[in-house]
């Protein structure tokens, strides 16, 4: 693979006494390009995106972003970069418009009032410019972050969980944000706990375990490889189906009261459903489904990832 926007070369952080929060990584990150870094409590992957970002240093191996070592000269990207932290709290006693104004001063940028109100319409925000930030919803104040870390017209974007505790529609607004943010040319390194937004955004994706890349691809490609691809999915059969489906020789697993049956050939689908159909389930639905990102996740690190898994 050519040189790509984001160089990682043997990249290693360690703590005493022997704790390898990242351990020996490299990877490439090609421009315009929405990528995401997935990963359970512990993985590594914050570790990695604050190396990246200069908050940390790293113990061995080279970092670069636009060719320039982020441990030595992370000034010279200021301008280049943008920034949306987890953590991001708008300036509450600000409006929109006064707080894009402030956020531009501290890059040395003038910016007008209509150039700010025309940053807050790219986000959406247009009707709210005036409320008081404090009163925006979760989702809206997200929207301001990423209005923010805008201001400087950033070629590579980190966004860190930027969905977080968002209603389902919020979370979808964003995404379609996002999309256009890339389509605008900026690349997108995008952290996120929601597997279902990974494969919905992203074009490459890493899955970090233990320290460790164990593995990266687009979504397609990680599901093709990785997974099962498709499941039949006996609704409320329980575990007593589950037993009589193993008796007779056929994988299955039990999750809510489902059993999950895998079915790695396409060409198997028909025997499994005869050997199934002699048995007296009492499902509520029985249908398929084609495996997801989620169910790759869970066969590469074996647990799930849920809100729990946003620190390192």
């Amino acid at each position: 693979m050519s040189e790509g926007l984001i160089q990682v070369e043997g990249l290693s952080k360690h703590y005493p006494p022997n704790v390898k929060a990242v351990d020996d990584i490299s990877f490439t990150i090609q421009p315009r390009q929405i990528f995401s870094m997935l990963g359970p409590n512990g993985a590594g992957k914050t570790t990695t995106v604050e190396i990246l970002e200069g908050l940390r240093t790293p113990t061995s191996g080279t970092a670069t972003i636009f060719g320039v070592d982020v441990t030595k000269d992370y000034s010279a990207l200021r301008d280049r970069v943008g920034i949306l932290p987890q953590s991001f709290e708008p300036f509450d006693n600000l409006k929109p418009t006064e707080a894009v104004q402030y956020w531009a001063g501290l890059y040395d940028i003038k910016m007008t009032k209509s150039q700010a109100n025309a940053l807050l319409e790219l986000v959406d925000l247009t009707e709210r410019k005036s409320v008081i930030s404090r009163s925006l919803s979760g989702g809206e104040k997200r929207k301001l972050g990423i209005a923010l870390s805008l201001i400087n017209e950033p070629e590579l974007l980190f966004l860190d969980e930027p969905t977080t505790g968002l209603d389902p529609k919020a979370r979808r607004d964003l995404w379609r944000l996002i999309e256009e943010i890339r389509k605008k040319g900026t690349t997108v390194f995008l952290t996120t706990h929601y597997l279902d937004e990974a494969e919905k955004l992203a074009d490459d994706v890493a899955i970090m375990h233990k320290g460790k890349i164990v593995a990266r691809g687009s979504p397609h490609d990680l599901i093709a490889k990785y997974g099962k691809m498709t499941v039949i999915v006996l609704s409320g059969a329980g575990s007593e189906a589950l037993r009589e489906i193993r008796r007779r020789g056929i994988e299955a697993t039990e999750e809510n009261g489902d059993v999950l049956v895998p079915v790695k050939d396409p060409t198997e689908m028909r025997t499994i459903f005869q050997k199934i159909s002699g048995i007296e389930l009492h499902a509520k639905d029985i249908y398929t489904r084609r495996q997801s990102l989620e169910d790759v996740f869970l066969n590469l690190v074996g647990a799930k990832m849920d809100e729990g898994d946003l620190k390192p």
